[in-house]
Order: C-alpha cells, then structure tokens, then sequence
C-alpha cells in the first residue's frame, strides 16, 4: 500500500457506499500529496454563500456575488480558491496543467467584479478543505472508500455540481458502469 500515490490533479469519487456526511457521493481534487499527508478540496458540495456575504468588507470581493463550495470538512475558516486564469491571477501554484491554487487576492477580485463571464468560466472557491495524515489516503483508498479518476480542467468548471459525482464514477470506465446509480445503502432502494 505505501508504493500507491495519488498524483496532485487526480479526482477521488467517493465509493457509493461511503455514508460519512461530509463525503457522501462527494468528488475531491487531490491538491497535494506528500509523505506528511495529503490536500484536497470537495468540488461538489453548494454551501448557499457568496463572496459577498462572506467578504463584504472587501472593496472588490465584496461587490462580486460569487458562489463559494464547501470544500471539505476541516477549517471553514480558511478561503481557497482554484483557477485557470494564471494571466489575469499571478501567483497561483500549479496543481495540474492549466489548473492553478491560489493566487493574487486583489487580482482575483477585479476578475469576480468586472469580468463576471471570465470568472464563472476559469474561478472555483471554497471554505475548508479535507485533509489526510501520512499514509492515511492511501488506507482509505485500499478499504474502498474512494476511486481514483483523470481530471478534466474544463468540466471542472462547467460540469454542475450536482452531476460531477454521476460524471466522475462514469468516466473512470467500465468497471464502474452502473455504480453512479446506486444508493449509498442498499436499504435505501
């Protein structure tokens, strides 16, 4: 099991079995992964707020009414933020390709306030992430709470979230054909 490693970039769609509320039919962007542990953020789950209600003092963030996810159950506090837009939002960390974290704050404001197209289209934000210890994806992996698929950056911002679970667990293969039909508990049919 220690020889597997989950690449930054690779999406994990949550078994269908898997009934923990904060993962239940969930899919996770493996941001990082190292030896200490491992990174990611839930693209699937709504949380209802917008940068407005949540940065309302921001002079640009706070003019902008954009969808912030939930994304995962550790430290809502924190403010995370995917893209695509390198040119119009510096410095950012590479996950994948084209795919960025992070970045200029002030830069991605002017994105969400005056260019609202560009950013529906390149920006994914998010409160809290989920985190793993050393050795502990991989375990969780193992006992089949999760199945390793390829991301694709553009569904990744046009997919809606309430289709990207179904999507994802189709588009590992055959060996998951079906498996996005099924109740998390059998006793639920």
């Amino acid at each position: 099991m220690s020889d597997l490693r989950i690449q930054p970039g690779t999406l994990l769609a949550a078994w269908p079995d898997l009934v923990d509320p904060n993962f239940m039919h969930t899919v996770v962007l493996i941001v990082s992964h190292e030896d200490q542990g491992a990174f990611g953020l839930v693209l699937n789950r709504a949380s209802g707020l917008t940068t407005r209600k949540l940065l309302a003092e921001h002079p640009l963030l706070g003019r902008a009414d954009f969808p912030v996810a939930i994304g995962g159950p550790v430290d809502h506090r924190t403010l995370h933020f995917l893209h695509r837009l390198p040119k119009h939002i510096p410095g950012g960390v590479p996950v994948d390709g084209d795919l960025h974290l992070g970045g200029d704050l002030e830069a991605l404001g002017r994105v969400l306030a005056r260019e609202p197209e560009r950013a529906r289209n390149g920006v994914r934000m998010f409160l809290g992430y989920a985190g793993w210890g050393s050795g502990q994806l991989e375990a969780e992996i193992g006992s089949g709470s999760w199945m390793p698929a390829r991301m694709e950056v553009a569904r990744l911002f046009s997919e809606p979230m309430d289709e990207m679970w179904r999507a994802t667990v189709r588009s590992i293969g055959p060996l998951t054909r079906g498996m996005e039909r099924m109740p998390p508990d059998p006793n639920w049919n």
